[in-house]
């Protein structure tokens, strides 16, 4: 399963980051990590998010824009959730 890590920046609501859950979760994918903070205005908030499908996250991150109070979605990074063994 792929992880990817997202940062999003959104106008401060109390139903914001339900509304961000929700889309996630409809669009396949499982939350990993969340972390929230506001920004330097009250009215601002920054949400770094990692997720896990195997869908592409290019869908998760349109779908995320469409949302009113979204500001901007970036992709960070990506990387495969599987070990890998090293052999000498």
């Amino acid at each position: 399963m792929m992880q990817h890590q997202l940062s999003i920046q959104a106008r401060f609501r109390p139903e914001m980051l339900e509304r961000v859950l929700r889309v996630v979760r409809h669009r396949g994918f499982q939350v990993c990590a969340m972390n929230m903070a506001s920004g330097l205005n009250s009215d601002r908030i920054n949400i770094e998010l990692t997720v896990a499908s195997q869908r592409s996250v290019d869908l998760l991150s349109s779908q995320l824009n469409k949302l009113m109070d979204v500001s901007s979605v970036e992709i960070q990074q990506q990387h495969n959730n599987t070990s890998q063994q090293i052999r000498a």
